[in-house]
């Protein structure tokens, strides 16, 4: 049985950790909110990159044999960082889907949603750098979401304006592929969809994260499968609004 550790800023990972209990459904998950922090949008990537050091030493203390770090904004932040300080430890990280959204495109216009810290982290500005010269890539602050996954507030009138907000400007530009750049954003997926209408496609790299999840500890020789399940949440801060998004899935 694996240790799969997972950490967000807030409770937003728990749309990778749905992925990963469909590939894994046997290991044991250890899930870290860290939202006395949260957001990390606008917060400093050495700032980050110090949460991320003492998120990783508490769930390796705990037992994790590997990491996904479910955060697009510490992906960005502070993966490479960890890779050099811990290397013995497998890191698994977020990056935007371009390359499908670029591959499948009709329009030739493509828009990502991210939080600042994702838009402007050299990961994303790499990946973008490799299809920019084929596709129209239009991108957006999703401002607000991450506040109101974090309050719960998932559909209604509020979140329906402040999703739209954010998200018609990629509409207006001619996109038909939407990605999804920060794991709070999935949970507004039913919202995204229906603003966007059935012509427009959402993208999750949440899926291509838990697959590759697998086939790292596989590598490592890390025993899967043998179970028996189990999941423990910690936090930062004030447990609730992790329980309140745990308990929808």
């Amino acid at each position: 049985m694996a240790t799969i550790g997972i950490f967000d800023s807030g409770c937003g990972g728990l749309s990778v950790y749905r992925e990963l209990i469909k590939v894994l459904p046997k290991e044991r998950f250890l899930y870290y909110s860290d939202n006395a922090h949260c957001p990390y949008g606008e917060k400093t990537a050495a700032y980050i990159r110090q949460r991320a050091r003492v998120i990783t030493d508490e769930l390796l203390a705990k037992g994790a044999d590997i990491i996904v770090v479910a955060c697009n904004t510490a992906t960005a932040a502070a993966i490479g960082t960890l890779r050099e300080e811990y290397p013995a430890v497998p890191f698994v990280g977020m990056e935007p889907a371009v390359k499908p959204a670029a591959l499948g495109t009709q329009t030739g216009v493509i828009g990502v949603l991210a939080t600042a810290g994702t838009l402007k982290g050299s990961k994303y500005l790499n990946t973008r750098g490799l299809y920019e010269d084929d596709v129209r890539i239009v991108e957006h602050v999703g401002q607000g979401f991450v506040e109101l996954v974090e309050a719960g507030k998932l559909d209604g009138p509020e979140a329906e304006s402040t999703v739209r907000a954010s998200l018609q400007p990629l509409l207006d530009a001619g996109a038909d592929k939407i990605v999804l750049g920060c794991t709070h954003y999935p949970f507004l997926r039913p919202v995204i969809e229906r603003i966007a209408g059935p012509s427009v496609q959402v993208i999750d790299p949440a899926p291509a994260v838990a697959r590759q999840t697998l086939r790292l500890l596989q590598e490592r020789s890390i025993p899967v499968g043998q179970g028996p399940f189990s999941v423990e949440l910690n936090s930062s801060g004030d447990p609730s609004a992790l329980r309140r998004i745990f308990a929808l899935l």
